[in-house]
């Protein structure tokens, strides 16, 4: 790798650390938002819906702008509208006469900080020379994982030490790390994500591709599957097992977190040995098994443990996807990163909300929910295999 690109590598580190920020830390508190501000379980469900609902809108208008704007300015946005909306989770509540109206807001504004993280940070990184593109994506997206793990054991060390009560000191303290790095932002090299001389593919070329939307289903698989279990694994921990809410963060999204994790760094680290659709072929149907596990075991540990193990297999499913993107359409541009986060947080939003709704349904019986979102990683297993096969690849740019 060029060593001058090596502190942009560093800040897309960090920008997936903030997108785990604004992603995993106020599922932690679902639970005191309901005690606290009297919301119901439905109602904290459209807190979900609303984060992942306006990611997508961002991803969606993004193609229209970022390259007019450039990834510079954009990416630092991002990391202000992040920053923006943890304070006003921490003040809105308070000051407004909904306290539930302040949390939409604030969900709201960080959203869109979010929303332009997916879009930028992959595409980011997939411009910067390195030596090998699957396994960086894979190294990339792990560190998600790995600010997934440090915003529940923090915040959970916080909260034993310090009190569930002074959970808005602690937003406050989250909300450095991305104005810490919106100024690293401001000052690393970028390289350009076409090459001179050579033009991104329109939404309409890539509309035109057959390989574009089984890539798209793909996404919104890998999206559903990872966040239909990690949004509700600490309720999930916390009401299945009977435990408090120290030991249902551990147990729970910390677990699965690391697993997950572990699968990116694994192929960020081998992934030259390793086949990727093999790979994520295998960790799908693994997927499939550990929600059966969740879903249908009869022992709240063994599902527990269902939960931790399918953070393992989806672990490769996002980064994989991106990287059969960028080797099966050349020249994607900003458009196709655009159009495939678009699809990811549309399985984000689905997944959990799918969940939510159909544990409603059964008398707010999570199992269930789980069960009904086994049908995410049957169809990704379904586009890889189907990605393998000739396609007419004609709008594809050689």
């Amino acid at each position: 790798m060029n060593a001058k690109y090596q502190k942009t590598i560093y800040a897309c580190f960090v920008g997936y650390v903030v997108q785990a920020i604004i992603n995993n830390f106020v599922p932690l508190l679902f639970l005191t938002f309901e005690s606290t501000y009297q919301i119901p379980l439905s109602r904290i469900t459209i807190l979900i819906t609303f984060n992942f609902g306006i990611q997508l809108l961002v991803d969606l208008l993004s193609a229209g702008f970022v390259d007019r704007i450039g990834y510079r300015v954009s990416i630092m946005l991002a990391h202000i509208f992040s920053a923006a909306g943890l304070l006003g989770l921490a003040v809105l509540p308070e000051i407004l006469p909904s306290a539930y109206a302040g949390l939409l807001i604030s969900v709201t504004i960080y959203a869109l900080g979010g929303g332009l993280l997916e879009v930028l940070v992959s595409p980011i990184v997939e411009s910067c020379p390195t030596d090998n593109k699957e396994k960086a994506m894979s190294l990339l997206h792990s560190f998600y994982c790995w600010g997934h793990v440090g915003v529940v054991l923090l915040s959970t060390l916080f909260f034993r030490i310090f009190g569930i009560e002074n959970w808005k000191l602690l937003t406050v303290i989250w909300m450095i790390v991305p104005v810490a790095n919106a100024f690293v932002f401001a000052k690393t090299p970028m390289a350009p994500l076409v090459e001179e001389g050579e033009k991104g593919m329109t939404m309409a070329d890539l509309f035109r591709s057959k390989v574009f939307w089984v890539l798209m289903l793909m996404m919104t698989c890998a999206g559903a599957s990872e966040q239909a279990v990690s949004q509700w694994a600490s309720t999930f921990a916390e009401r299945g097992l009977g435990v408090t809410k120290t030991v249902g963060d551990l147990a729970g999204p910390m677990a699965f977190a690391i697993l997950m994790g572990s699968a990116r760094a694994f192929y960020g680290k081998f992934g030259d040995r390793i086949d990727l659709d093999r790979f994520m072929v295998g960790s799908g149907i693994l997927c499939v098994l550990s929600y059966l596990c969740i879903s249908l075991s009869p022992s709240p540990v063994l599902s527990l443990v269902g939960c931790a193990v399918c953070g393992l297999s989806v672990g490769i499913m996002w980064p994989g996807s991106f990287s059969k993107a960028s080797a099966l359409i050349r020249n994607g541009g900003t458009a196709m990163f655009a159009l495939l986060a678009l699809a990811g947080d549309l399985g984000c939003s689905g997944g959990p909300t799918l969940v939510g709704t159909i544990s409603s349904m059964a008398s707010d019986d999570l199992k269930k929910g789980i069960l009904a979102a086994v049908i995410f990683p049957v169809l990704l297993v379904a586009g890889v295999v189907l990605s393998r096969r000739p396609m007419d690849r004609s709008s594809d740019r050689s």
